[in-house]
């Protein structure tokens, strides 16, 4: 059932559930709407026993709506659920939930059951604090999926190109310079073809010029210098036992990198399809650095329900860009935020640290709280919460950006920012 957040508050729930998951099974609190009887119960995580506990709720309460609260916004379970019209699902932040826990019970004792309980005692007299969850169109899903799965995938390449650097500095280090970055198939092809020093220096001449011509590297300069090094080389050491050590495990490393480069390639492909597609194509890819990485990123974690979000600081505080302020008599602390999706502060962090290239205003932004004594990485945060100020803007009135008009906006407000640009211009 898609509703927002007025709507939730006005709906009459047939039943409550606290649901509190996990790989095998599932504890259930229950209690209908006017009923102080608590029903505990215990589900199995299985597609036929989740069916049949969902079917026995629509026939008890004829279809109408059910209010759900479990710890999480996306996992198996709630793809499960998902699919109920009648079912309205509250995700709870696993750290509301520690803190009423704690709040409740000083002892600090946690237990499945007690968690179900809390999570219906949360639905039921605190639902107003919550927000039902309202799902992204499956395009959407899809994408969000897919973006951070590539990026898990960029991270086991990085992990294991690193590898690949060390083992290679350690017995073979020319090849550093020869087989090219090591994430490419040039690379993997090199090394999978010479593997050591001796390996490349038995190859021909018109070998090694057929292959690097063969992964379209046709400078005759830069070919000629390998060459050259190639047949002057000297071995780093000789010791066989370094040597053929190494060499197991860098064929090894190379095998797995060639596969997840290559799925990472294929996963891009399939974002940048899904994305083009996308009605919200036009706007993210307007943002300054954005890009075919970036931009369906910045989609996923704003999403397309205009009413998600009442305001910008709601997007600031969810991603986690905005600090925590916390205050007590005199004293006045701000820190990290903690409890956030990572992914999605990961994603404006990153998107803020490339717009200081493509963005006039961002780089004289970033110069400014540099200027301050701000590091690198407060910089960019900072830099990271005015950009969804102005992505939200755009987002809510479905428009793209336009880096002339808020510089335009920002010369009418006599920003300091303003004069930055033009003492640049000048």
């Amino acid at each position: 059932m898609k509703m927002n957040q007025t709507d939730q508050t006005k709906v009459e729930f047939a039943a409550f559930i606290g649901l509190d998951w996990a790989d095998q099974s599932h504890l259930v609190c229950a209690r209908a709407a006017g009923s102080k009887t608590v029903e505990p119960s215990e589900v199995k995580h299985d597609p036929k026993a989740l069916a049949a506990w969902v079917s026995s709720l629509q026939q008890r309460f004829g279809g109408r709506p059910i209010a759900i609260a479990l710890e999480q916004s996306r996992g198996a379970l709630v793809h499960a659920l998902m699919g109920y019209d009648f079912l309205v699902l509250f995700p709870v932040n696993p750290k509301t939930l520690a803190k009423y826990r704690e709040a409740l019970r000083p002892a600090g004792a946690k237990d499945d059951p007690g968690d179900a309980e809390l999570l219906l005692e949360l639905v039921v007299m605190h639902r107003d604090r919550l927000r039902a969850w309202v799902p992204d169109d499956e395009q959407t899903r899809m994408l969000a999926l897919l973006v951070e799965y590539r990026r898990d995938l960029v991270k086991a390449q990085t992990r294991l190109s690193n590898r690949l650097k060390s083992l290679l500095k350690g017995y073979y280090p020319q090849a550093l310079g020869w087989a090219g970055k090591l994430t490419t198939t040039q690379a993997c092809d090199f090394l999978e073809r010479w593997p050591t020093l001796a390996d490349v220096q038995r190859a021909g001449v018109d070998e090694l010029r057929e292959f690097y011509a063969v992964h379209r590297c046709r400078r005759d300069e830069l070919i000629a210098q390998r060459v050259a090094e190639i047949s002057l080389a000297q071995p780093l050491t000789r010791d066989l036992a370094v040597i053929t050590a190494s060499l197991m495990m860098v064929k090894a490393t190379v095998t797995q990198l060639r596969v997840v480069s290559e799925a990472v390639d294929r996963f891009q492909r399939q974002i940048e399809e899904l994305f083009l597609q996308h009605p919200d194509h036009d706007l993210f890819q307007s943002f300054p650095g954005a890009g075919a990485a970036l931009a369906p990123r910045l989609l996923t974690a704003i999403g397309t329900d205009r009413e998600r979000f009442t305001a910008a600081c709601e997007m600031q505080q969810f991603s986690g860009i905005a600090p925590v302020t916390k205050r007590s008599g005199q004293s006045c602390l701000v820190h990290w935020r903690w409890a956030c999706p990572k992914f999605v502060r990961q994603s404006f962090h990153e998107f803020a640290a490339q717009s200081i290239h493509w963005s006039g205003w961002a780089k004289a932004f970033y110069t400014q709280q540099r200027q301050r004594g701000k590091g690198h990485h407060a910089a960019v945060r900072s830099l990271a919460f005015k950009w969804i100020r102005i992505i939200y803007r755009c987002w809510q009135q479905r428009t793209p950006y336009c880096e002339e008009t808020y510089c335009e906006a920002l010369v009418r407000r006599k920003s300091p920012l303003a004069r930055m640009l033009l003492e640049t211009a000048e």
